[in-house]
């Protein structure tokens, strides 16, 4: 009987406590929805109603202030010394750059090397392109690469891959190449152009080179190592921007897409990025069910990021001026959102072939501009700096906004249509 009786007293104390507790909850819950939200943002997600914005503050983001996120950056740029651009006439073009990585000493880059009699006559005149005559930025080009000491002055070293004869892959123009480092040799992945950009579109696969030094020789293996999808798939015409990176002791190549061109929208094309895994870098390469893996972007900018790869993506999209992160190296979540995003870039990403399982990130790289000069056929090679590492903490490269001068802004005003339009407008509030 005593047993009886202290299990049911025990039993009413518990009672007792779990309703006074579950009463200060519920008065902290009052408490909390009637206060203003607080001047100290608390670190953790309060127990009180929030807006959506808010919430989306603590559950989407590392952290709820931008500068705290090493995903977060600014960006600086140099310009390079070394490089000569004919005066800027549109004869001579470097672009596309592949990561930055260093050997022997020094740094390498591989780039995109155009230098023709003309400057191009534009995707949209394509054919009156010729043998010497280029049709676009990238058209009759070769893969050049420099190195560096310090990697702001650079010299030119040459062709490393040349457009090979006519049928192979790559013979009207070789382009937007990058590296790979793989068991002791190195690959040169890059759009194999079959036709002059514009003739259709911007049609190409992707075929690779490989040498037994960064200096080379390259051997051009004349083969097709990521093939366009199917008719009717997202990538049925364009595999752009090859970017490998070595992840589970594999090849992950990612490239971009163009597709979905109509003609009521302008620009008219969306892209995305897929991914492609291979054992061999040679191949075979299997696209991944998922693809495309990234919703935007114009270029392919990756590099292993603790134990999962960032991304920078610039331009096109929904989600253009984000640097996004993938734990899996496939499902990529926006981690932050900046500006002056570099175009193209090749960072330095020292543990891009290392198998790394804890990435430490970039602080450098090149890219490029493609209106240097005022002409947009003049584009020239860049370097940017920024702080998107877990090694370093540069307070200076995590400002909220850049300050434009009106010059800047100036430049990108209306134009003769948009000022008639808005004439038309208030001509006719005048007769109102």
């Amino acid at each position: 009987m005593k047993k009886l009786i202290y299990i049911i007293v025990a039993s009413l104390v518990m009672y007792s406590c779990e309703q006074k507790q579950a009463t200060e909850q519920n008065k902290t819950k009052e408490v909390s929805s009637t206060e203003e939200f607080p001047f100290f943002i608390p670190s953790e997600k309060p127990n009180r109603p929030l807006s959506k914005a808010v919430k989306r503050n603590y559950d989407a983001y590392e952290h709820i202030r931008p500068e705290a996120s090493e995903l977060y950056t600014q960006f600086k740029y140099t310009k390079l010394k070394g490089f000569d651009y004919n005066d800027g006439d549109g004869t001579i073009t470097r672009r596309d750059p592949s990561k930055v990585i260093f050997e022997n000493g020094k740094y390498y880059v591989w780039y995109t090397h155009r230098k023709s009699p003309v400057k191009p006559v534009g995707m949209s005149r394509a054919k009156e392109a010729t043998d010497v005559i280029p049709s676009a930025d990238w058209d009759l080009s070769d893969i050049f690469y420099a190195t560096s000491e310090d990697g702001f002055t650079w010299e030119e070293q040459g062709v490393a891959v040349p457009r090979p004869p006519k049928p192979q892959p790559g013979w009207r123009s070789v382009t937007t190449t990058d590296i790979l480092k793989f068991k002791g040799k190195y690959y040169l992945y890059f759009q194999a152009f079959m036709e002059a950009s514009g003739l259709r579109g911007d049609f190409c696969p992707v075929s690779v080179a490989w040498a037994d030094s960064p200096d080379g020789p390259w051997h051009h293996t004349g083969k097709i190592v990521i093939p366009n999808g199917p008719e009717g798939s997202w990538d049925q015409y364009s595999i752009h921007d090859p970017y490998p990176l070595v992840h589970d002791g594999r090849i992950y190549l990612y490239y971009k897409g163009d597709f979905d061109k109509r003609p009521e929208f302008k620009p008219s094309k969306i892209r995305m990025q897929g991914l492609a895994i291979a054992e061999d870098p040679l191949g075979p390469f299997t696209k991944h069910p998922l693809n495309p893996v990234i919703n935007s972007g114009h270029e392919t900018t990756l590099f292993p990021f603790k134990e999962g790869v960032a991304a920078i993506v610039q331009r096109d999209g929904q989600e253009h001026n984000t640097i996004q992160y993938a734990k899996d190296w496939v499902n990529f979540d926006i981690a932050s959102i900046t500006e002056m995003l570099p175009v193209a870039a090749g960072p330095f990403v020292p543990d891009a072939f290392t198998n790394t399982k804890d990435g430490r990130g970039i602080t450098w790289g090149i890219s490029h501009v493609i209106n240097a000069g005022g002409n947009w056929r003049h584009t020239i090679l860049v370097r940017f700096d920024c702080d998107l590492s877990q090694d370093v903490d540069d307070q200076k490269m995590k400002d909220h906004y850049m300050n434009y001068r009106p010059e800047f802004l100036y430049k990108h005003g209306l134009n003769a249509k948009q000022k008639a339009r808005i004439k038309k407008q208030t001509d006719e509030l005048k007769k109102q």
